[in-house]
């Protein structure tokens, strides 16, 4: 560890308020109040944000020191004794909220706001009652941002929304323009319709960014709150659907909005405006139940999507026991072959990186994975990263993303299927000069880097200029994605990867392929493929489940269920019901069948011991954070070790990906089939391809074509893409209802293009 990492652990005290507090250094007197309830108020300050310090209203008095300072940015230092509430500070806050205040139209009662509104709160705080001075109004038009609109005139220059585009989005899409009483944020893309994650309105203090969906809908206190977790990826977030009866004509329950913790935590496009994809096939039809009990019953396979929580996975089990069914999970097989073996050969039961490790690392190799869609969160992260800890990227991917060229230092193109070689290309390269043991220099030694190079598409001088990117950096990460885990190989790259965390200074932060890969891989005995008759459990089958409305009976969706999901970051969350269901539930039919409970969440406390879970009550679990910010929902799966198994295999002889390819990946604000039903998430499903793939399929701008991936017909319009470069095309599933989720293949496929008609004529 570096000096600094040293210096954050001495411990010092500190007075506040006449409290004296023992704490570590690098804190802000503004952390050290917060992790002791002591209360210093702020507008500008957002905590999972640099401080911005241009609000100063957390202006404090530090004895010995003349004038007031921003407690903010003011780190804390041994011996210091701090004053936060004098006549003075008040005055000087006082003075600040009128400023605040000048021009502000006072239209609080029309104003999505009111209710919630920070500049509201602070101005009755400080007793801000009449305004002795002004300044010239101006016409300030409302723009509208897609899905949000911002209202100039109601701006307070905080700066947060730019702060979270730039620092956690990474987008760089918002900035100031300055100009005194003039000045205004400027969106730089307004072509882009705002939806990847709408975080600028989140931290929006007043009503200048608000949602044009939520617009004029709904007051604040009018809405049941229900916090609960997303249930789109593995990051599980924190958010709170807020839902009431539409009208006393009509009392359905609707949700009007999503928020979240934004202080401490990130939602993207498909958690925060993907929210109403509750199945309103609400009704219990006996008959139809009684066909899904004997259905299981004769079933020689349940297949399944991994959008379930953990405790329908026990019931799946125990279930697929009870009838001697085999249990398949499509999404979630090739995740769970790859932690395996990464378990064995590292010798520890669970990955143990964090995305707050990815977030202060400052070199750091994204592999296999398109991490903008992919994996939102983890692309926040790396934004973290690259801002903060000006870290050096290196992006390796057959296939260049764009939206993420403002945060990479170096983008490394290979040849689709090549993983397996490049990850141990990337083993040798790291390990260079190293003591290892004997069976891994043999390994190394027996690797044929020239036919690896040439074959991968990655030179040898490519390779060397990575490592040359991460001269005297200390902190590494390496990001393992999606692509990773259909491969035919996944059993040996996981073992390569495990090599590189044991022998390299990489922590290797790996991102589960869908909400709760991660939660099923470890509660479920899965098989590869399926066999005779089958069930289905939000997938295709004989006879399917389905919460999205079309299988034969249906189910709940996840905004519907109590219950758990298990987060990238090892954590057991829970959901909450947000809206009601009045149809039948798994639980009923594993009763039917002699292994159900009273509730569903009876079984949050027996999920298996020995895979890490804690054995606690559904209704124990908390959602909170830290003052500092840190998640404490739920609990931390428990670790265990063993002795590593680590033996490498062979590289295998790579496989040639010549031809038009087609790469199955979903945008961010549209997942899958849930967030295509959703109001504002829908879209239009486009086959999104380069000029060159375009002239190698020989098709054009419009053209309507068909092909198949893993027996299934797809089509599609056609469109070219311009920041697309190879003979590759973006092939979207969410669409493909409940065969979305029974795709296995690996990524990247090589199809027979068949041009039938034309979306133009």
């Amino acid at each position: 560890m570096g000096s600094l990492d040293k210096s954050r652990e001495r411990v010092i005290k500190i007075t506040i308020d006449g409290k004296e507090i023992e704490t570590t250094y690098g804190k802000t007197i503004l952390e050290v109040a917060r992790e002791n309830s002591i209360y210093i108020p702020t507008m500008c300050y957002l905590t999972k944000v640099e401080p911005i310090a241009s609000c100063r209203m957390c202006v404090v008095e530090v004895e010995g020191v003349d004038g007031m300072i921003l407690s903010c940015q003011e780190k804390a230092v041994d011996g210091a004794v701090v004053t936060t509430n004098t006549k003075e500070l008040e005055s000087e806050r006082q003075n600040i909220m009128k400023l605040y205040d000048v021009n502000h139209p006072l239209e609080c009662g029309v104003c999505d706001k009111s209710g919630e509104c920070d500049l509201q709160n602070k101005t009755l705080e400080f007793d801000v009652s009449s305004q002795n001075f002004t300044a010239k109004d101006m016409h300030r038009p409302v723009e509208h941002w897609g899905f949000i609109d911002y209202d100039p005139s109601l701006c307070i220059m905080c700066e947060k929304c730019v702060r979270v585009c730039n620092e956690i989005v990474g987008s760089e899409q918002l900035q100031i323009s300055v100009g005194g009483y003039k000045s205004t944020i400027i969106n730089t893309k307004p072509d882009d319709n705002c939806i990847s994650c709408g975080e600028c309105m989140a931290v929006c203090p007043v009503g200048a960014l608000v949602s044009s969906d939520f617009k004029y809908s709904s007051n604040a206190w009018e809405l049941n709150k229900t916090p609960s977790s997303c249930a789109f990826c593995s990051a599980g977030c924190e958010l709170t659907y807020e839902s009431k009866h539409k009208s006393i004509d009509e009392p359905v329950e609707k949700i009007y909005r999503v928020t979240n913790s934004f202080e401490f935590s990130s939602l993207c496009g498909a958690g925060r405006f993907g929210f109403d994809f509750e199945n309103s096939n609400s009704y219990r039809d006996r008959d139809e139940f009684n066909r899904a009990v004997e259905a299981f019953r004769e079933a020689d396979s349940i297949i399944f999507s991994s959008l379930i929580t953990n405790e329908e996975a026990l019931m799946l089990q125990n279930i697929a026991k009870k009838v001697g069914a085999k249990l398949v999970c499509p999404e979630a097989y090739g995740f769970s072959r790859f932690l395996k073996a990464y378990s064995r050969a590292i010798g520890k039961s669970l990955p143990t990186a964090s995305m707050k490790d990815l977030s202060k690392s400052d070199a750091v190799v994204v592999f296999g994975s398109r991490l903008k869609d992919d994996a939102p969160m983890v692309k926040y992260h790396l934004s973290m990263a690259a801002k903060r800890e000006k870290a050096k990227v290196v992006y390796m991917h057959p296939i260049e993303d764009g939206a993420i060229q403002n945060l990479v230092t170096k983008f490394v193109k290979y040849e689709p299927g090549s993983e397996e070689a490049i990850l141990a290309l990337l083993l040798e390269l790291f390990t260079r000069g190293k003591e290892l043991p004997n069976e891994i220099k043999e390994f190394i030694d027996e690797l044929d880097i020239g036919y690896l190079s040439a074959e991968s598409a990655i030179s040898e001088e490519e390779l060397d200029a990575i490592k040359q990117e991460f001269w005297k950096r200390k902190r590494y990460t390496l990001v393992i994605g999606e692509d990773i885990f259909n491969h035919d190989r996944v059993e040996s790259i996981a073992k390569i990867v495990a090599a590189i965390e044991k022998f390299t200074e990489f922590k290797v932060l790996i991102t589960p392929p869908a909400s709760n890969s991660f939660g099923v891989s470890l509660i479920c005995d899965l098989e590869e493929s399926v066999e005779g008759k089958s069930v289905g459990y939000n997938c295709e089958a004989n006879y399917s489940l389905s919460a999205l409305g079309d299988g034969n009976l249906d189910i709940p969706a996840l905004n519907q269920q109590e219950g758990t999901i298990t987060t990238i970051e090892r954590r057991v969350v829970p959901l909450n019901v947000a809206l009601p269901y009045d149809g039948y539930i798994l639980n009923d039919i594993a009763k039917e069948l002699g292994v159900g409970r009273k509730y569903t969440i009876d079984l949050t406390k027996e999920l298996p011991k020995d895979r890490g879970f804690r054995g606690v009550d559904f209704d124990s679990l908390e959602v909170k954070f830290s003052p500092l910010g840190d998640d404490l929902r739920g609990y931390e799966l428990e670790l265990s070790k063993s002795e590593a198994e680590l033996e490498l295999n062979e590289v295998e002889e790579l496989e040639s990906f010549d031809g038009v390819v087609v790469y199955c990946v979903n945008p961010a604000h549209n997942r899958n089939p849930f967030t295509q039903k959703a109001k504002l998430t829908k879209e239009e499903p486009l086959l999104l391809g380069s000029s060159q793939f375009a002239t190698a399929a020989k098709v054009t701008d419009g053209d309507m074509v068909e092909f198949e991936i893993d027996g299934k017909k797809v089509t599609r319009v056609f469109r070219i893409d311009t920041s697309l470069k190879g003979t590759f095309a973006l092939n979207p599933t969410f669409d493909m209802g409940l065969s979305a989720f029974a795709i296995s293949s690996y990524r990247f496929n090589r199809v027979k293009i068949k041009k039938i008609g034309s979306a133009n004529e």
